[in-house]
């Protein structure tokens, strides 16, 4: 289990299997300690008492469609109904409870509250789940503030042990419009896990640890919520969790968003204001930050810590967060080697710790039709014009299409002309006659790249992404025995052994580079057009023919840094 925790007074430790709350330690309220694991790497503290100077306004309500026509409504009225088997079918004979609401609740349902405090005194069974395709709707325009939730029990998680949960999401429910409280000690309003829930115009307060908890391969919509006075975060993002999360006011909070081992959502348009720290990432987490409001947290705005690698902003896609008035630094990068892009946000450069590469730099003109914003604009521009690469006649380059051998073959030889190595070979399915023939001729013969057994080669068939890191290893000399430099890779595991020397030494030149997820190899998978351009080029830059492009997707080397 992954668990970020903040406490008043008290220092706790971390990590992916169990949770440690150490003793309460005096420190100085702006102290900040950073570990070599996870387990000491958050450790936050204040010496007083969290106060709002001011409350922020609250975050719009999302528009929402009212109750189509229709739809099965169950109602539920603490004050008025009763859980008898004819109640729920309308707002004058409803149910009393949540709990005897969803048990009858069917995909498409949506249980109606009315207004009141449900909690267990009422009769209500926590933890509270709603089913496939059910929402559980209270009153959207107010956020949820005359429908309230409180309350929480043991929920057993297959991959997080003993939790305490006030509701619980399934595939494709929705919440919209509750308050959502859990008093409990370690306590979670809303669990997330492996499911895509849709969470709309909600209030999260007074958690005694987060509001939501996002976990597994979750992919929810996080949006027009409230996250208010909860003791520890107003959301935990860890695991391989993704989703957006959108439109949403973090205020008074320990850490407004915490992003840990693997997670990598979208988060968009929130404002994150007057907690201890706006937004911590961690691990090998790679968020991408867009247009988000990050003002007047007591420490941080952002912290970055560990191998994490969140995307503030790229030359093709500006950040356009405005992170300002944080009471230490605005952005401190605490990892040990990444270098943090942050393009195009309204940031103090006298703010910021750590290494930070603020430049706003214009895209990247393109002569494609197809790649003007595209990731790898930069490297396919650079390659076409030095007439390496080439579109097609209808002026596309079509980034996204595999890449034969035989086309690969022609690739390096634009780009690195081999001198011969190797006697030539008579690849039994190559003939004089095909057009990629001379080509993969000089390849192989350059030692760029080599054939199957039976002496064939196979011209038409895609290049993974790890034979195409193989062969410029190969080629340029590149290959390295110390494969600990691997660890980057969150998938390494998958990594063909007979590969392993040559993806270490192409990541320890820099020639590698990953997206969406710069940790993410993905080493079996057809390269692209794309990838085999950002390849081919880091490889020139790397022999110093070419200069540097920056990108949040480049894969750097501990030892060393390119900007």
């Amino acid at each position: 289990m992954t668990d970020i925790k903040i406490m008043k007074n008290t220092v706790n430790s971390v990590n992916s299997s169990a949770i440690t709350t150490a003793q309460p330690v005096k420190h100085h309220a702006n102290s900040f300690k950073l570990g070599i694991s996870l387990l000491s790497a958050i450790c936050l503290w204040s010496g007083g008492t969290l106060t709002v100077v001011a409350t922020a306004n609250p975050a719009p309500p999302i528009l929402t469609a009212q109750i189509p026509a229709g739809t099965k409504v169950i109602y539920v009225n603490l004050a008025t109904g009763t859980d008898s088997e004819s109640a729920g079918n309308s707002e004058q004979t409803p149910l009393r409870t949540i709990t005897a609401a969803l048990q009858r609740a069917e995909a498409g349902t949506v249980v109606q509250l009315a207004n009141g405090s449900y909690t267990a005194n009422t009769g209500e069974v926590f933890p509270i789940v709603i089913p496939r395709g059910v929402t559980l709707r209270g009153n959207p325009s107010t956020q949820g503030q005359t429908v309230a939730i409180i309350g929480g029990a043991n929920y057993v998680s297959s991959t997080e042990a003993n939790q305490s949960v006030t509701l619980l999401a399934e595939q494709d429910s929705v919440i919209t419009g509750l308050t959502i409280t859990n008093p409990n000690t370690r306590g979670t309003g809303l669990w997330i896990q492996s499911t895509n829930p849709r969470v709309t115009n909600n209030t999260f307060s007074k958690n005694k640890r987060e509001g939501i908890y996002v976990t597994g391969n979750a992919n929810p919509k996080i949006e027009g919520n409230v996250f208010i006075n909860n003791d520890g975060q107003g959301i935990s993002l860890v695991r391989n969790s993704q989703g957006e999360i959108r439109d949403n006011l973090f205020q008074n909070t320990g850490f407004g968003i915490a992003i840990t081992d693997q997670a990598s959502p979208l988060i968009a348009q929130n404002r994150i204001l007057q907690n201890v720290d706006g937004i911590v990432v961690a691990s090998n987490a790679t968020p991408v930050l867009r247009n988000n409001i990050i003002e007047g947290n007591q420490r941080d705005g952002i912290v970055v810590i560990s191998k994490a690698q969140p995307n503030l902003g790229t030359a093709e896609t500006a950040g356009e967060n405005r992170i300002s008035n944080n009471g230490r630094y605005d952005i401190y990068n605490a990892t040990s080697s990444n270098i943090l892009l942050a393009y195009g946000n309204n940031i103090d450069p006298q703010r910021i710790r750590g290494r930070v590469e603020f430049t706003n730099t214009a895209p990247v003109a393109s002569r494609f039709t197809d790649t003007q914003g595209h990731w790898a604009n930069a490297y396919i521009e650079a390659l076409a014009n030095q007439g390496i690469i080439a579109g097609f006649n209808d002026n596309t380059f079509r980034p996204s299409e595999p890449v034969t051998r035989a086309q690969f073959a022609a690739i390096i030889n634009k780009a690195f002309t081999p001198a011969p190595e190797n006697p030539a070979i008579n690849f039994v399915d190559v003939s004089s006659n095909f057009w990629g023939y001379q080509a993969i001729q000089t390849a192989a013969r350059g030692g760029f790249i080599s054939g199957y057994p039976g002496n064939k080669f196979l011209p038409n068939q895609r290049i993974p992404r790890v034979q195409a890191l193989v062969s410029l290893a190969s080629g340029l000399k590149l290959r390295s025995d110390d494969t600990s430099v691997l660890s980057v890779y969150q998938d390494r595991s998958l990594i063909p052994q007979y590969a392993t020397t040559a993806v270490a030494g192409a990541t320890a030149k820099q020639l590698v580079v990953n997206y969406p997820v710069a940790t993410k190899l993905d080493p079996n998978r057809e390269a692209t057009r794309a990838e085999v351009a950002a390849f081919v080029y880091q490889a020139l830059v790397n022999a110093g023919r070419a200069q540097p492009i920056a990108s949040a997707y480049l894969v750097r080397n501990p030892q060393t840094t390119q900007r």
